[in-house]
């Protein structure tokens, strides 16, 4: 293959650092962090892009507090499936993009699994972000059961299908993927740089099956498996690893701005 062609798909890509704050940090400590990372983070192209997954009332503060920084953007960690009514405690796509929200984190392995979030469901939560022009971050990742069995290609092929194969091209194009071993987050597992490597490449085979090499190769897939600053370097190099979904090392400034230092130029 023509390297030259190579070079020119990875640049096509999105390069992402995204922080998922979960459910953490007061609105004193998010400032506080926020501050420390946007005083010595620098993005070093036009492809690539920091994302804070902040909790709900800290949007509007963290839109805030990056309003000067270029190419540093705020998601919600979450919508409603449902465009509006009377659903107590929910917090529809409409809302978020009445904000400024430009992205939504859609099926997280937390939200699947405590909140049986279904691939249905999932559909009806990326067609409302689309709706509302809120780019889905959506997840897809295997439990430690389904990879001992050696079934995790089949099963992340079904998360993609049952919530993004309804899509039209242009659609899928705007949607940015993070795959999540969930069998090495938190359980003293550790996944390597060749199975990130190897599971990206097979989602964006995938990708390409369904929609085309070319669509396939303009897709980003952040890796969601415990990125820290002192692993970043390694994955992120990985051909088809476009950055990182974080989740405990995006609470820590100095390990944050050294995973954002971390992505491909």
């Amino acid at each position: 293959m023509n390297p030259f062609i190579i070079i020119i798909n990875i640049n096509m890509r999105k390069q992402i650092a995204a922080a998922n704050w979960k459910m953490n940090l007061t609105a004193e400590q998010g400032q506080a962090l926020l501050s420390a990372i946007l005083s010595e983070a620098s993005l070093n192209g036009p492809q690539q892009e920091v994302i804070f997954a902040v909790p709900f009332p800290y949007l509007e503060m963290a839109q805030r507090q990056i309003r000067e920084k270029k190419g540093f953007l705020v998601a919600a960690q979450n919508c409603s499936s449902k465009k509006s009514g009377a659903y107590t405690g929910e917090v529809s796509a409409e809302m978020l993009q009445s904000i400024g929200v430009p992205y939504c984190v859609i099926g997280h392995s937390e939200r699947r699994e405590y909140f049986l979030e279904t691939g249905a469901v999932l559909a009806e939560k990326v067609n409302i972000c689309l709706q509302h022009h809120l780019l889905p971050l959506f997840c897809c990742g295997e439990s430690l059961s389904i990879r001992e069995k050696g079934t995790q290609n089949v099963f992340v092929q079904t998360q993609l299908e049952e919530s993004l194969f309804h899509l039209d091209e242009a659609q899928v194009k705007k949607v940015v993927l993070a795959y999540e071993p969930v069998w090495a987050i938190g359980t003293g597992k550790t996944a390597s740089t060749e199975q990130a490597q190897e599971m990206h490449a097979f989602i964006r085979s995938v990708i390409a099956r369904q929609y085309g090499q070319t669509v396939a190769d303009e897709i980003t897939i952040l890796y969601g498996g415990s990125v820290k600053g002192a692993n970043a370097a390694e994955l992120f190099a990985s051909p088809d690893v476009d950055g990182g979904l974080v989740g405990g090392a995006s609470l820590l400034a100095s390990d944050f701005i050294q995973i954002i230092k971390a992505l491909k130029q």
